[in-house]
């Protein structure tokens, strides 16, 4: 029997800003990555925080007929809410796994940044002032947790 103290049945939740839709995860989860390339920059003003989860891991609880997809390119899709414009997913083509903008979480997480990625596109207005690791392109190498999806090319 699985405790919620273990790891495997750790849960997060989550909604849009107006509420009309919900979801929940369930470890493991992928650490938080900060995209700054400038396709996330256009679609939420600045870099996306954002963790990831396989897709079996993920639940939308309300909400179904809110959420909009918009093909981004030719890689992958991002998710919005239709009402109050939220930007809150990231799917790749493949499926693999599906990216959660790690605002749209309700704290505590118990998350935390791992890397920055595309920080050669980020805009000129901020500097990156932390410790953690910085990647000009997409891939980094990282240490996720057995189970969680990795990181790999384009995109959160």
């Amino acid at each position: 029997m699985t405790t919620a103290a273990e790891p495997s049945a750790r849960k997060l939740t989550g909604q849009c800003l107006c509420g009309g839709i919900r979801f929940e995860i369930t470890a493991p989860f992928r650490p938080v990555i900060m995209c700054h390339c400038r396709q996330c920059a256009q679609w939420t003003g600045h870099a996306v925080a954002a963790t990831a989860v396989a897709t079996e891991h993920f639940r939308l609880t309300a909400g179904e007929d809110l959420l909009g997809w918009y093909r981004a390119s030719g890689v992958a899709t991002r998710g919005f809410c239709r009402t109050c414009g939220s930007s809150l997913f990231w799917k790749p083509e493949d499926g693999s796994r599906i990216s959660i903008l790690a605002g749209s979480l309700d704290p505590p997480t118990g998350l935390a940044v791992e890397s920055h990625i595309h920080v050669g596109a980020k805009s000129d207005y901020f500097s990156l002032c932390d410790d953690v690791p910085k990647y000009d392109g997409g891939s980094a190498p990282m240490g996720v947790p057995p189970g969680s999806p990795a990181l790999s090319g384009e995109g959160t």
